[in-house]
């Protein structure tokens, strides 16, 4: 793998892991459209770790002061807001998991149909289009209750399917709850964390039954990593700026023509 390539890469892995434009869609897509080969487990495994990164540099404050809150509640203090957004972080990961679980080789599957991708990509587009019309977006942290953690876990569940945003789907699923347009942002990225950690550990655990599978030089696992932190940092600081006031119609027209462009060029074998 080029440095080049590997630059590309992990920028896609860092922006778009949190950007509402499925990241997954992206790294089917992109090598697909450019005639790349796969880059490999390890390389998987390192650009996972750069986008942890990413959002525990962001987010470190809070994560500490959530898990101290979470372990309060659980020797009998009192469960304020942080302690219940702990455990809604918890509820919320529960459909992934366990969907990850029973359905893993269809989800596989999934990946090695960049056709399908594509139109799951457009998908995305609806769902972030829907839920600019949906939602008084008028509930804080303190008004959160464990059901709209469950449906925004179930909406992360389902972007587990490539070309379905994670953050677009849990952000949409949010404002669909009439969450304020920041407080859904930011359950979003917190949680992406044990999601994140838990993909890159379930890679690593791949790589570490198939270890020649690398696919990378050490120069280039070092510029996806970077690449993949400093991109995802940026991407996570911007959104959560942006999102505060602005629509997410741009990045579902994003969405749209990106599936199209795609279903077009498989279509037309326009394909590197």
């Amino acid at each position: 793998m080029s440095l080049l390539r590997a630059l590309v890469l992990g920028v896609l892995q860092g922006a778009t892991e949190f950007a509402p434009v499925s990241s997954s869609g992206h790294l089917v897509l992109v090598p697909w459209l450019l005639g790349w080969e796969n880059p490999g487990l390890t390389f998987d495994v390192v650009v996972h770790l750069g986008t942890l990164l990413a959002v525990l540099a962001v987010f470190w404050r809070d994560v500490i002061r959530l898990v101290a809150a979470w372990f309060r509640s659980l020797r009998g203090g009192e469960v304020g807001t942080d302690a219940k957004i702990a455990w809604f972080i918890i509820i919320g990961s529960i459909p992934a998991a366990i969907l990850g679980f029973l359905f893993e080789d269809v989800l596989e599957q999934a990946f090695a149909a960049p056709r399908w991708v594509a139109a799951f990509l457009l998908v995305t587009g609806v769902i972030l289009a829907l839920s600019e019309a949906a939602g008084r977006r008028t509930r804080g942290f303190p008004a959160m209750r464990w059901l709209d953690a469950l449906l925004i876990g179930l909406a992360q569940a389902v972007a587990m399917l490539p070309g379905v945003s994670r953050s677009g789907s849990t952000i949409a699923a949010g404002l669909g709850r009439n969450l304020e347009r920041d407080v859904a942002a930011r359950f979003s990225f917190l949680l992406a964390i044990p999601v994140v950690a838990g993909a890159g550990l379930f890679t690593l655990l791949d790589w570490a039954e198939a270890p020649g599978l690398n696919g990378a030089s050490a120069g280039a696992l070092a510029v996806g990593f970077l690449a993949a932190a400093v991109s995802g940092y940026v991407c996570i600081r911007f959104l959560l700026s942006y999102l505060r006031r602005h629509s997410l119609l741009p990045f579902a027209i994003y969405c749209w023509a990106f599936g199209l462009l795609a279903l077009l060029a498989g279509w037309l074998g326009w394909r590197a």
